[in-house]
Formats: C-alpha cells, structure tokens, sequence
C-alpha cells in the first residue's frame, strides 16, 4: 500500500476509538496497542498494523517513534482564545490579597480585557490568536474550542468572531466557535440584565448568517447571570439552532449543573461547587462536565471541582486549560493533565479520556476528533514518552516530540541531547 506517511516503532498506542464518550468506569478502561505502526494517506489514517508487517507499506516519509508512546491530538473544549491586552500587573494585587471585586474598582478584571480587546484591530486580534494557537499546537492541541465574551456589545463581540473564522483560514489546528457575549454584565446594563440578554439574542441571526458560531454560552453566577435568565436565553439559543453550553456552578451553587442538564447542553463547565443533586443528574444525562482545575490553581483557590465524585457517579468528564487572561493563563494541557491527577485524583486512564474522545465530544467532534481510527482524520502526537503514564508524572514541561494535523507535520521540536 502506498502511504503518504508511515509511523513505525510505536511503542504504545492509544487509539482512544469509541463510540460516544467514556462515562464513570469506562474512562478508567484505556486500550493500549504495543508495537505497532500507521499508515497516513490523503490525511487520513489508512492503516493500523503491528510494527513487523510495515514491509506492505511503501511510504514517502517514515516517522520512526523510537518506541515512544503516540496518542490522538489533544482536544482542547474550552479557551477564551481571542482578546487583546494582558493583566499580568494584577498578580502583584493578587498576591497582596486585593480581592477581584477592588480589581475590578481600579479598572481591572475582565472590564480590562474588554476594553483592550475594543480597542484593538482585527488584524492585531488575529496576530495574536494565532500565537497562542502555535503555542497550543506545540503541546500536542489539534483541536480548539475558542469562545468570544470580551466585547460585551455587538460590533466588538461580532470581531472576535469574525477573528476565529479568519484564524480557522489561516491554521491547521481545527477551531470550534462559540458565542460567550453573556459572559458579564457591562456596566451600562447592571440594572437592566435583561436587555443586555435580548441584545446578545438579537445577534444570533446575523452570527447564524455568517457561520460565526455553532455554540452559544452563558456566565451563570451570582453578581452575573443568574437561572431563570440563563434558562431564557439558553433556551431562545436552542431555539434558533444553536447547540448550548453553560459556565455553570463556579462559585456559588446556583444550580447550574441542574440547568445544564435540563435544557440539554453539550457541556457544563467549571462545576466547582457542584451539589450532589448535580452531580446525580449530570451522571444521569448526555452532558459532558468539562473541568478547568488550572482556574481553580491559578487563582490560588483551596476548592477544586469534585471530578472523583463526578466519574465515581457515572459522568462523563473532560477537562481544559481555561485558556484566558485573567484566570488561567496557560497553553500547555498537558500541565492541567498534571493537575487533574493532583488535584482532582484523577487516574491517567481517565485523564486520557478527558483531553481525547470526551474532549471531542463536548465541542461536538466526536466523530472526527480526539481518536486514532482507520478511516478518521491523522491527528497524531509522538511523544517523549514510553509509555501513557508518563505525561501526568512528569509536569511544566513540554513532551510533544512531533505533532501530527490530518496528516501533516505542524510541529517537530528539534531533538534535545
């Protein structure tokens, strides 16, 4: 068989192919293929064999793993890829012990990610979506979802948008696009939420019109949005034939996770102070609970969300680096992949899970993402490993030795000595 690309010497595989996503004692069950090779061909995977019947395949480039582990692209469900400006002057306040609430008061937070990200071309908005998107690649990322949320009024919202679509053109990494213009309450509106919601709604059929978005999303949270307005906005979402996600259950316990459950989102994410009554009816759905334990680190918080008692319950979880300016400032998963086997205790068999096929799934993916499967896209990593438990040990470094998207090499770190 003539291949475009052949990976031989595989010392582990994790092809991480199922239908739908793990849930509960399935994310603690990996398949894991030794000595083995891939064919890639138009980008695609074409053939899965043991190493010793590579003799079938003519290829133009062999990739030797030199007995490594080799795994999907990583799925990355949750970022906030698009804004303009940085905060790093608040971790000094920060450290000081100012609460966010005083950050705000002096014109920082999120209010001054929004002006920045205002006040900032288009151009300049795609430049830097597109470093941080090579900085994801890097690590092992071929998939992104990438919210908006720092416009907080139509013309700024609608330009991050307008920036995924652009970064899409011009990137490999596969980007997913959601709507986040509820994402606070600007300042004009602080009396008036609900108008600020019926403005965000008015724009969906312009996002619809120009294929701006598949997901829309909504900030649930006390001093934000709370249930009954997620509810209605989710649901007019729904309504106009967008898929749903929910920032659910950061801080307070809302009920969010129930919410989420209830109008039939892709996901819920953050989940942080989670109910039993949550967790029960998360378990019991199709909604996938993506977790960001790089938020709950980053800002120093004592509380992660309880990813044992999720997955101990039956839920299917995948988790993200939060990817922003202001919480969790970071484009490695594979760092979060440390911390959720920290923090969260959660095994390596059920962290693969969570950054592959059930990553893939709550970005709505999961037919061609986040898996390793005759017939899929090639979207493979190689890595400085030699076997899957190595990644979650060995923490704050980067392990991507070649990064694989449908088919072509986007990165190849030069070799380390």
């Amino acid at each position: 068989m003539q291949v475009d690309v052949m990976i031989n010497h595989i010392g582990q595989l994790l092809p991480m192919n199922r239908k739908g996503p793990a849930k509960g004692e399935a994310m603690k069950q990996l398949e894991v293929r030794e000595n083995v090779a891939i064919g890639i061909k138009d980008g695609d995977v074409v053939w899965i064999g043991s190493n010793a019947d590579t003799s079938e395949l003519v290829a133009a480039r062999v990739i030797n793993a030199r007995g490594a582990l080799v795994t999907p692209g990583l799925v990355e469900p949750h970022t906030h890829l698009v804004f303009g400006g940085s905060r790093e002057q608040e971790l000094a306040l920060k450290q000081q012990g100012v609460e966010y609430l005083e950050i705000l008061k002096q014109g920082g937070g999120i209010l001054s990610t929004v002006r920045a990200t205002k006040e900032a071309s288009k151009e300049a908005l795609l430049e830097k979506a597109l470093f941080h998107l090579d900085r994801m690649a890097m690590h092992g990322i071929t998939t992104v979802e990438a919210k908006s949320g720092y416009g907080l009024d139509r013309e700024t919202e609608m330009k991050q948008l307008q920036v995924v679509k652009e970064a899409q053109e011009k990137h490999p990494v596969d980007l997913v696009s959601t709507f986040l213009g509820a994402h606070a309450i600007p300042p004009q509106y602080q009396d008036n939420p609900d108008a600020f919601l019926d403005e965000m709604l008015a724009m969906l059929d312009d996002i619809q019109a120009e294929n701006l978005a598949e997901f829309v999303d909504i900030f649930t949270e006390t001093g934000v949005f709370d249930i009954e307005q997620s509810r209605r906005y989710l649901r007019a979402a729904k309504e106009k034939g967008f898929q749903v996600k929910i920032h659910a259950d950061e801080i307070d316990p809302l009920g969010g996770t129930e919410l989420a459950v209830e109008v039939g989102a892709i996901s819920g994410d953050h989940l942080m102070v989670a109910t039993d009554e949550g967790i029960a009816k998360l378990a019991a759905s199709d909604t996938i609970g993506v977790i960001l334990p790089g938020t709950s680190f980053y800002l120093g918080k004592e509380t992660y969300a309880r990813a044992r008692d999720m997955i101990d319950a039956g839920a299917a979880l995948a988790i993200s680096t939060d990817f922003n300016p202001g919480s969790s400032v970071t484009e490695n998963l594979q760092l979060i992949m440390s911390i959720a086997a920290l923090k969260l205790k959660m095994s390596a068999e059920e962290i693969w899970h969570a950054v592959t096929v059930n990553a893939a799934h709550a970005i709505g993916r999961g037919e061609e993402a986040g898996m390793i499967a005759v017939g899929k896209k090639a979207d493979i990593v190689i890595w400085d490993a030699p076997n899957y438990l190595y990644i979650p040990y060995h923490y704050g470094v980067n392990h991507s030795r070649v990064v694989i998207k449908h088919g072509k090499v986007i990165y190849e770190r030069p070799e380390i000595r």
